[in-house]
């Protein structure tokens, strides 16, 4: 496996696991019952940290399709730099931080994490057309 695959496998665990507290509060919100059932407009509402974790979930998801297929590509050609590694490490840290500042609800800090983590996909990017 390399580095690159390495990074992506704890990006996708990580991305995989991020519902689990989110589901944990609606049961204990609603009930095991009512973190079953479909969802109603009479619904009590989550915790806002819970609330929030799920948009970082969300957002994990939707930056995971540009993600993987990068490091996949990369992969496929068997091109691997130091910068290609940093960048999935970059990547990879700038989830946890963003998921970590999005929860407790840090609005500036959330978003210097996801701009570091779009500036290692861009990294990415280029390395697949050998820039970097």
């Amino acid at each position: 496996m390399t580095r690159e695959l390495f990074w992506l496998t704890l990006t996708v665990i990580l991305t995989g696991i991020l519902w689990i507290p989110y589901i944990i509060n609606r049961a204990q919100v609603r009930g095991l019952s009512g973190a079953m059932a479909n969802p109603s407009r009479n619904d009590k509402p989550h915790a806002d940290w819970a609330n929030r974790l799920m948009f970082a979930h969300d957002n994990a998801v939707e930056n995971l399709v540009i993600f993987a297929p990068l490091v996949l590509i990369l992969n496929s050609i068997d091109y691997s730099t130091k910068w290609t590694v940093l960048a999935c490490a970059v990547y990879f840290w700038s989830r946890v931080a963003h998921l970590i500042v999005y929860a407790i609800g840090i609005p500036v800090f959330r978003t210097l994490a996801f701009t570091v983590g779009f500036i290692a996909q861009a990294v990415l990017a280029l390395a697949i057309f050998k820039v970097v």
